[in-house]
């Protein structure tokens, strides 16, 4: 049954995906994700510069496969509805704003950082 152009089945995994993210979030130690061990979930060492390029890989990745969707639908290909074109667009969206305000962060902080005396 589709709601709006949306399958149920789409909403579905959805859900699944945000429950997913949400049980890791629970699970998942600040310490630990920072780059330094958690003690309580065993968890590897991080290297920032690491997790900063997996992220930013990642927003790349949203961007393209969202640019590829809108171009598909241009092009006429049935299987792509505005509805899913329209979605991978505001995540792709989303996820580079994301990425801005967290650089924008950084920049504070390294200003904050470099403007202590010592």
């Amino acid at each position: 049954m589709g709601i709006g152009g949306i399958d149920r089945s789409q909403i579905d995994a959805m859900v699944a995906q945000l429950r997913t993210a949400a049980s890791k979030m629970e699970h998942a130690s600040p310490v630990g994700a920072l780059g330094g061990t958690s003690e309580t979930s065993g968890a590897s060492k991080v290297n920032f510069a690491d997790a900063l390029k997996a992220s930013l890989d990642h927003v790349n990745k949203v961007q393209t496969d969202s640019q590829k969707l809108g171009e598909q639908f241009a092009m006429g290909d049935d299987k792509v509805s505005l509805a899913d074109v329209m979605i991978s667009m505001q995540k792709a969206s989303i996820s580079f704003q994301t990425s801005v305000q967290v650089r924008n962060k950084l920049v504070a902080a390294y200003n904050d950082i470099m403007n202590m005396q010592v």
